[in-house]
């Protein structure tokens, strides 16, 4: 199990904090804890931090600056005025345990992150299951577009950016991705709440879609009752009962035509993948929007990143141009070259059965021949919980080849294997080491297939090995 979140909150956080104040970041590679690492330093801070895997971000990091040590330093822990940790650290940890014991201020990434934001005028926050990291590089753009110079903290790398950070010269605009996760998403501060979707998802956690659905609420409820707002998915079912009630303005989107909503799309037409289609505001008036970005699904994350600046003073007219102009977040749907025989390679972050329905129908709808999908189950708990569902959308596949499951902070006690899953998904195969999968793939995908390197933890990995020489 994960360690919990503090709930310290953004002025006692803030009153612990000093001028030129030692912090230390466990499990600063992450991709939120390096760009809190970033916004700390900006700050005056004095930044170190650790993390186990050595890569671009912890080289990055270096380079700007920031020491990051692969082994744990006790010393360094104890040398710091505060510990900024991921959930995903161990109770255990040297550096997180020796801290505790000698009574240093321990801020979980998320409290930090709310203590980070605190101040800003406009504080935008996407939620939702599925769709987050997108949508919120999607309103960094806009944003951007529109000359607003927002903060941004992005769970995946922008790719118009190139990071998945930005550091704003102002106070006016933070925009942030809010993880549901542990409930994390509730010790920030949004003025504008959006809610892509709800399911079932984080089973080692939510334990059912009433707590779930109350998480949202409360995230909702978080805005200003008197100026907050919140952006919701009216084709949502579950996002419609969080929010039903709420003393909040409301903006509703739908990307599906028979439900109404204050942000709609008209005149959809998907070509090769990509939908083109008028934005229709709460006005009336439409601005058109083509689309670079595969994906049916991609028509309700731009329809909340618009909503959510339509709420900002952004007119939908330019909401419209940048998000014609944009160019997606990192792994969803990003391409990665060819294999020696011309097979077009892509990495994707999905790992919830949802999502995997989604971006296998979006490639699908790409013109290839055959739509390979390398997946790697993320958690047991996962894998477990909602096995049916995995063996329905991976079945949709053209292709499946599944690699071992990645077992993030679980241990394998829920008796699910990806062996298991290949036996129940009809012309799947199970390979055990990732060599073994990339010659497999380098010698069966032909020059018009599309292979998918799928999951959450480290299949990305792969993708260097099928496109090489």
């Amino acid at each position: 199990m994960s360690l919990p979140n503090t709930h310290l909150g953004a002025e006692k956080i803030r009153a612990a904090l000093k001028p030129a104040s030692k912090l230390r970041f466990l499990g600063i590679g992450g991709v939120s804890m390096c760009s809190l690492a970033r916004v700390a330093k900006a700050d005056g801070y004095i930044v170190t931090g650790y993390d186990r895997a050595v890569n671009d971000v912890t080289r990055a990091l270096c380079d700007e600056g920031i020491r990051v040590d692969d082994q744990p330093d006790v010393s360094a822990a104890l040398d710091a005025d505060m510990i900024v940790y991921t959930v995903a650290i161990p109770e255990d940890h040297p550096e997180y345990a020796s801290a505790a014991a000698a009574g240093k201020t321990l801020v979980s990434r998320a409290d930090f992150l709310g203590a980070m934001m605190y101040g800003f005028k406009n504080r935008i926050g996407f939620s939702g299951m599925h769709g987050k990291s997108t949508t919120t590089s999607m309103a960094a753009k806009i944003f951007t577009d529109a000359g607003h110079d927002p903060t941004v903290n992005c769970g995946a790398v922008i790719r118009d950016f190139g990071a998945s950070h930005r550091e704003g010269a102002s106070r006016g605009d933070f925009i942030f991705e809010a993880c549901e996760y542990m409930d994390s998403f509730l010790d920030f501060y949004p003025t504008v709440a959006v809610v892509l979707n709800i399911e079932l998802e984080h089973v080692d956690y939510f334990k059912s879609l009433e707590q779930i659905r109350a998480s949202f609420r409360r995230f909702i409820e978080l805005t200003p009752e008197k100026t907050g707002v919140a952006v919701i998915n009216a084709a949502d079912e579950n996002v419609v009962r969080a929010a039903a009630g709420v003393s909040r303005r409301i903006i509703t989107i739908s990307a599906e035509p028979d439900v109404e909503a204050d942000f709609a799309a008209e005149n959809v037409v998907m070509e090769h993948g990509c939908a083109s289609f008028a934005l229709r505001a709460p006005d009336g008036q439409r601005a058109s929007v083509r689309m670079r970005v595969p994906g049916r699904h991609i028509i309700c994350d731009a329809l909340a990143a618009a909503a959510a600046a339509y709420a900002c003073g952004i007119e939908p007219a330019v909401s419209a141009a940048a998000l014609s102009s944009f160019s997606g977040a990192a792994r969803r749907m990003e391409p990665q070259g060819k294999t020696p025989r011309g097979a077009d390679v892509y990495t994707d972050y999905a790992h919830h059965p949802t999502e995997i329905t989604t971006t296998l129908a979006g490639a699908s709808a790409m013109d290839y021949g055959t739509v390979w999908c390398v997946f790697q189950p993320h958690t047991y708990s996962r894998t477990a919980a909602l096995f049916g569902e995995f063996v329905e959308a991976l079945g949709r596949a053209g292709r499946l080849v599944l690699a071992d499951i990645y077992s993030a902070r679980e241990t394998d006690d829920c008796g699910v294997s990806s062996e298991k899953l290949a036996a129940a998904v009809p012309g799947a195969v199970y390979i055990k080491d990732f060599a073994e999968i990339a010659d497999y793939i380098r010698e069966n995908a032909s020059g018009n297939d599309a292979v998918i390197v799928m999951g959450a933890g480290d299949i990305d990995a792969l993708c260097p090995m099928l496109t090489a020489e």
